[in-house]
C-alpha cells in the first residue's frame, strides 16, 4: 500500500520546494493534482519537457515517487466542443504521465447530473478515444463519483466501472463525499457497505473528514436561495468532521486494502504542514501494521 499526499495546499510553492516540502513531512508519495503552472482545472497542461525534468529531478532528489496523477477535464461534457477539447488535453497529460514515469492517474465522472444520460454519453465517446491510449502507455485509471457530476452515487459509479470492463480500470472511493455518495434518500452513510460492493475494484481512497449535510433534518447547513442544487462538502483534517473513521478503516483492513491512500485535506492552508503531518501520523496507524 502507498500513503500518498495530494500537495494542493502547497501548489503556490515553486515545483521544487513543493517536492521538498512533502519529503520533509515524511510522505514517501505524492499524487500530483492540478496546479496552474502544470496541469490547470479544465485547461491544457502548461507542463513542458522542462517543468516535467524539473519535477522528475526534484523527486529523485528528495526520494519522493508520484503515487499518481490527478487531472480533471470535461471529458463527460454534453457540449462536443468542450468534450474533443478535454480529450486532447488527456491525451497530452497521458503523455507527460508517461514521462514521469508514473503508472497511474484518476480522476472523476464530470459531466452534469441535469443531464445525466447525455453525459454518459459523452463519457463512453471519450473512453472509446482514450482507453487505447491509457492501454498503449501502460497507465492504470481510477475513477471516483463526486458531488455535482453526472454519476454522484457510489453503487452506480461502481457498476459503471465494472462496465468499462477492464482489469486496470478501477474505483477511487473518497470519504469526504461518504454522505453524497450514499445517495439523497438515506440520512446517513454506511460506508463499510459501500466499500465492500465495490470490493476488489477499490484500489484507490481519499481521506478526508466532512460533515453529514443531511444530518438534522436537513438543516446543518442553510442555503439559499432555498432549493439550491448546490453540493457542499468538505476536506478536514480526520476527526473534524462526522465520517465513521472506525467503519472506514475497519473495512479497509478487513479488505486487506493494498491500494493508493491519498490525504487530501483542503480546508487549512494556513496549517498545512500540521495538517499534512496528522494525516500522515493517523493514516499509517490505522493502515500499516
Amino acid at each position: 500500500m502507498k500513503i500518498a499526499l495530494d500537495p494542493y495546499m502547497f501548489r503556490a510553492l515553486p515545483i521544487e520546494d513543493m517536492v521538498r516540502t512533502v519529503a520533509e513531512l515524511g510522505y514517501e508519495h505524492i499524487e500530483l493534482s492540478p496546479r496552474d503552472d502544470f496541469m490547470p482545472f479544465f485547461l491544457h497542461p502548461r507542463a513542458n519537457d522542462e517543468r516535467v525534468a524539473t519535477l522528475k529531478n526534484s523527486l529523485r532528489t528528495h526520494g519522493v515517487q508520484l503515487s499518481s496523477v490527478l487531472p480533471l477535464y470535461k471529458w463527460s461534457s454534453p457540449d462536443e466542443t468542450e468534450r474533443q477539447a478535454a480529450v486532447r488535453y488527456w491525451k497530452r497529460m497521458i503523455e507527460i504521465t508517461a514521462d514521469l514515469g508514473c503508472p497511474l492517474m484518476n480522476s472523476e465522472f464530470n459531466g452534469r447530473p441535469e443531464h445525466a444520460a447525455a453525459s454518459e454519453a459523452a463519457f463512453w465517446r471519450s473512453m472509446d478515444e482514450l482507453l487505447p491510449v491509457f492501454e498503449r502507455e501502460g497507465i492504470a485509471l481510477n475513477l471516483e463519483a463526486h458531488p455535482d457530476d453526472f454519476c454522484e452515487e457510489n453503487t452506480p459509479a461502481v457498476d459503471l466501472v465494472r462496465a468499462i470492463n477492464k482489469p486496470w480500470v478501477n474505483y477511487l472511493y473518497c470519504a469526504p463525499h461518504s454522505f453524497h455518495l450514499s445517495g439523497a434518500s438515506e440520512v446517513g452513510a454506511d460506508i463499510a457497505k459501500m466499500m465492500r460492493y465495490a470490493g476488489d475494484k477499490l484500489q484507490h481512497v481519499h481521506i478526508a473528514d466532512s460533515f453529514n449535510h443531511k444530518g438534522s433534518s436537513g438543516l446543518r447547513y442553510i442555503l439559499n436561495p432555498p432549493g439550491t442544487t448546490a453540493r457542499i462538502h468538505q476536506h478536514l483534517d480526520i476527526g473534524q468532521g462526522e465520517v465513521d473513521w472506525d467503519a472506514f478503516f475497519g473495512t479497509l483492513r478487513d479488505l486487506d486494502f493494498d491500494g493508493v491512500a491519498t490525504a487530501c485535506v483542503f480546508a487549512w492552508e494556513e496549517r498545512a504542514h500540521e495538517s499534512s503531518a496528522f494525516m500522515l501520523d493517523r493514516i499509517t496507524k490505522e493502515l500499516t501494521v
